[in-house]
């Protein structure tokens, strides 16, 4: 009677249990940082339908739910998909197809990169970048004797790692129509003797690439397919490109709807009379992957290059100033037009006089404006009283790991007391609430690992300086943090929909082997991901 009594209660119960709801992914036994307002953590998240469904413990979730595919995250940390917000994800596609320059010590190791390119691509114009003068012993800029003499009838072009300036030899100056008379607003043809060096600075490149064999759609293509690749292995799920001509833009949307490309995109139109025309006509375009809703504007060059506009002469060049490659009046005026619509205005801005120019040309076109959200990208050199223009309207964007790569020579460029000024992401932070973080690759490495270590430690891979680099600069953890994920979110007008692990948002996921919260500060930089997850797909697992 008693065994019968039980069946039957038994069967009551189970009868009376509610069916569980179906569910697509589970990620559990991790450690999750939601990056939520309170900055709250979990064990599991639970995704359908590529949203967040719910998030807390793993035996509750799994009770509830009835669940098709569950990954163990084995104890590792879980942070939301990180959001790269100022890049050039089609710019690092087209260098892989190109000589790789970067992290040559000599101008002797660049001449034996190009050799050893040519022989094996023969190409009918050698093109190159990554090479910075300041990484080598002699820190002048090269010029293109060398060049002249190993390739007298191949154009070769070889940018700068921060995209500002060109060497370029005699075959590429006599294509592009280069000589020692030529002119041009925004940037400079370094002449030496009365002839030129080879180098150009900002402007006159666009005269070079004018004359690059035509790119056709199927190498675009493969350009960005591996781009993605490597920004999945680093776990990005987000990339602000930050200038993108329409053509560009269309086969991204074109290759997603196709899924052949499944990472988000933040779209930067590059500003071109016909982008400009084009864009404002049609409106914001935005999928659940790609966001077309601002314009990247250039205020100036680079500091490497000194073509960073300065209010005073450069410390190591008097009565050098830099350039604007934008001048004053042209950037207000274009300012004033996209203020007329809902794009945002993303402008370039490094040199002390630049960020002023553009300061002031937005505070006075805002006026009266609310939530447009205006970002100044690099804000790198401000004057102290120009640090609150910032504002909740108008963003700094930045990428940390500058701060760490120009930091032997800065102060050889701009001085001590400008210099106090420069890389103040602590203050940028203050005055606008939040910070975007990125790493404008392919300038610098991909892995967003560098960019929260030198966004907290301040220091280069090989622990230099040992007490980090102008500290007062620094970030906590928390706010590196979020600055890679709500904050960038919330500069793309995207954080109702990801930058945080909240129910409704898109399951983006970034799990990582250490927890960059708790970890020795050191072990930041080594830091790997484990898997990438985009709208609860996984896109990368490591082997």
């Amino acid at each position: 009677m008693k065994k019968l009594l039980f069946l039957f209660l038994a069967f009551t119960i189970f009868s009376c249990a509610p069916d569980k709801l179906p569910a697509d992914l589970l990620i559990k036994n991790a450690t999750i940082y939601t990056v939520d307002k309170d900055f709250s953590t979990a064990n599991a998240v639970v995704v359908k339908d590529g949203k967040i469904l719910e998030i807390g413990l793993k035996p509750e979730l799994e009770l509830k739910y009835k669940i098709t595919e569950t990954y163990d995250a084995k104890g590792n940390t879980v942070v939301p998909g990180l959001i790269d917000a100022h890049a050039h994800l089609y710019g690092l596609g087209l260098g892989l197809q190109n000589v790789d320059l970067t992290g040559t010590t000599s101008f002797e190791e660049v001449l034996g990169r190009v050799l050893a390119f040519q022989e094996v691509k023969n190409t009918s114009y050698i093109i190159g970048r990554g090479w910075d003068q300041n990484d080598w012993e002699d820190k002048n800029f090269p010029t293109k004797k060398e060049l002249d003499s190993l390739f007298p009838d191949t154009p070769v072009a070889l940018q700068r790692v921060d995209g500002h300036a060109y060497l370029v030899n005699s075959k590429a100056l006599e294509l592009a129509g280069i000589t020692s008379k030529t002119k041009i607003p925004g940037g400079e043809v370094v002449i030496d003797n009365g002839e030129p060096t080879g180098i150009l600075i900002d402007s006159p490149m666009d005269l070079i690439d004018k004359t690059f064999p035509e790119i056709t759609e199927a190498f675009s293509t493969e350009a960005l397919l591996e781009a993605e690749k490597i920004c999945f292995q680093y776990g990005l799920t987000t990339v602000d490109d930050a200038g993108l001509n329409r053509n560009i833009i269309e086969l991204i949307d074109t290759l997603q709807k196709q899924e052949k490309f499944k990472l988000r995109m933040y779209a930067m139109v590059s500003n071109t009379p016909e982008n400009i025309a084009y864009y404002l006509n049609n409106g914001i375009y935005k999928t659940d992957r790609l966001n077309v809703r601002s314009f990247k504007i250039y205020g100036d060059g680079a500091l490497g290059s000194r073509g960073a506009a300065m209010r005073s002469p450069y410390s190591d060049m008097p009565e050098h100033f830099g350039a604007m490659i934008t001048p004053a009046d042209d950037l207000n005026r274009l300012a004033e037009k996209i203020a007329d619509s809902e794009f945002q205005m993303n402008t370039h801005a490094i040199g002390d006089s630049a960020n002023i120019s553009v300061l002031r040309t937005y505070k006075n076109v805002l006026e009266g404006k609310n939530d447009r959200r205006w970002r100044v990208e690099h804000a790198q050199i401000i004057s102290e009283a120009d640090f609150d223009y910032f504002s909740d309207n108008i963003l700094p964007s930045v990428q940390p790991t500058h701060a760490t790569s120009d930091m032997y020579w800065a102060e050889d460029r701009v001085g001590a007391e400008r210099m106090k000024g420069a890389y103040a992401y602590k203050t940028l932070l203050e005055k606008s609430g939040k910070i975007a973080l990125g790493t404008d690759f392919p300038v610098e490495n991909v892995n967003p690992m560098y960019t929260f270590y030198a966004a907290v430690a301040r220091k280069d891979l090989k622990n230099y300086p040992e007490n980090g680099f102008q500290m007062a600069g620094a970030l906590t953890r928390e706010e590196a943090l979020r600055g890679m994920t709500i904050w960038a979110a919330y500069a793309n007008f995207e954080e109702n929909e990801k930058g945080s692990i909240e129910v409704g948002k898109f399951a983006d996921f970034t799990i990582l082997d250490k927890d960059i919260m708790k970890v020795d500060e050191s072990e930041i930089p080594n830091t790997k991901v484990i898997a990438t997850f985009i709208n609860g797909e996984k896109v990368y697992e490591k082997e």
